[in-house]
């Protein structure tokens, strides 16, 4: 453990080496992770939103090994592999509306976002994007361009020109804090504004996550993408809808969009896409993707035929287990806890979240003020007594759980009893000062 620590020290370049934590991991299966030295973490991280359908899924593992026997690289935009083939039909098969049938894979999510950005570019003619504040969209240079955070951006600019960042619908930081459906359409209402006062009126898309992720798991109310969406049409702007972490089932819907009732332009994926096989996409109608010609986008790796084959079994084993419905049930029980813990616990200011996409946002008094270092303090108790979180926010003061959507009530008991735990050891120095 401690050579692996080491050479991680001395060879391995990380900007996240706060975030690395002190364990060597070995294996995993289902919701549980091992160390070197046999010791497990019940995972509710799910590798940053990733293996939805569980660590080394026997169904994924069994079909990717079947295709590493036959093919496991040629180059999928070179020639026709079937895989790829039955992965794009399957994509448009559960994509919200209709109108999303057409496919490009690429590697990650922030690469997808790439493609996605350039696809509305060369359709629309028009050049300029408007995002949300508090967004996140990858670490690449165009991505973090149209990323509303600067804390993931700083030392990194100047970023491209021609992107306007709208306020998000963060009704606990709001004006309308005990009105999210005014905030909604004063947020909405803002993006007329910013088309009319901040842009050269050559908009070609607005892009947002459906749940706002690495910014704290923001929920936007459900009237709010519709707002939106009038804004959009009135200036034909297409909409971008970044589900990277919040696609394929995690919300307690297939796509998190489709809890708000639109239908996007453009489609973007990855995480929880292929169950930890490195795999994004972005999915456009025939009419919009179109737009690309031919020399204008490839990825020499992406399509991958193994991670491809992880990516059928894995929508297939979630369709078969209903894990849509699954993370509903699991997510509602989970917060229902939270907020009888709330009650009890002034560091926690909200619980919110969609299906098992959850954010504890923690304060240290009325005024919200962010208690960064108290989620940080939790994460890392959370870590010494067994389990595995995550901390976000634009703060960093928002505490993660996103685990794998087959994690059973048994399993969030024990969770929440480790949160428990790690939260009232980090409370109680703050309530004796008090």
């Amino acid at each position: 453990m401690a050579d692996t620590i080491q050479k991680y020290k001395d060879y391995v370049m990380t900007g996240f080496l706060k975030s690395v934590a002190p364990i060597v991991i070995d294996r995993a299966s289902g919701v549980t992770v091992t160390d070197v030295h046999g010791r497990e973490y019940l995972d509710c991280f799910a590798g940053i939103s990733v293996v939805s359908a569980g660590h080394c899924n026997q169904q994924v593992i069994a079909a990717a090994k079947a295709q590493m026997d036959k093919l496991v690289h040629c180059s999928s935009y070179l020639y026709h592999v079937q895989p790829v083939a039955d992965l794009a039909e399957k994509i448009a098969h559960i994509a919200p509306g209709k109108k999303l049938t057409k496919t490009f894979f690429g590697n990650g999510g922030a690469e997808a976002i790439e493609g996605a950005l350039k696809l509305a570019r060369l359709y629309t003619g028009k050049h300029e994007f408007i995002s949300l504040q508090t967004s996140f969209h990858g670490r690449s240079w165009g991505a973090l361009s149209v990323t509303g955070n600067y804390a993931r951006k700083k030392k990194g600019g100047p970023y491209a020109a021609g992107v306007s960042f709208a306020p998000a619908p963060y009704a606990y930081h709001s004006l309308w804090p005990s009105d999210p459906e005014e905030c909604a359409r004063q947020c909405a209402r803002a993006i007329d504004d910013i088309v009319k006062f901040a842009t050269s009126n050559d908009v070609a898309a607005f892009i947002a996550e459906p749940v706002l992720g690495e910014g704290g798991i923001i929920v936007p109310p459900f009237s709010y993408f519709k707002e939106v969406k009038k804004v959009l049409d009135h200036y034909g702007i297409l909409f971008i809808a970044d589900e990277v972490q919040s696609g394929f089932a995690r919300t307690g819907k297939m796509f998190a969009i489709e809890h708000y009732g639109v239908e996007p332009d453009i489609l973007v994926t990855a995480k929880g896409i292929a169950d930890g096989f490195p795999l994004s996409s972005f999915t456009a109608s025939a009419e919009i993707a179109a737009a690309y010609k031919p020399g204008d986008h490839l990825s020499t790796f992406g399509g991958n035929p193994v991670s491809c084959a992880a990516a059928l079994a894995n929508i297939e084993f979630m369709e078969k287990e209903n894990l849509p419905a699954r993370a509903t049930e699991t997510g509602n029980y989970a917060m229902a806890k939270l907020r009888e813990l709330q009650k009890k616990n002034s560091l926690i200011g909200e619980v919110r979240g969609l299906g098992l996409m959850i954010g504890v946002e923690l304060v240290k008094d009325a005024e919200k003020t962010p208690a960064t270092a108290e989620a940080e303090a939790i994460r890392d108790a959370c870590l010494r007594k067994g389990m595995l979180i995550g901390v976000g926010g634009v703060s960093g003061n928002v505490v993660r759980f996103q685990p794998p959507l087959i994690i059973t009530r048994q399993q969030i008991d024990q969770a929440l009893a480790i949160f428990t735990e790690a939260l009232q050891e980090i409370a109680q120095p703050a309530n004796a000062t008090a």
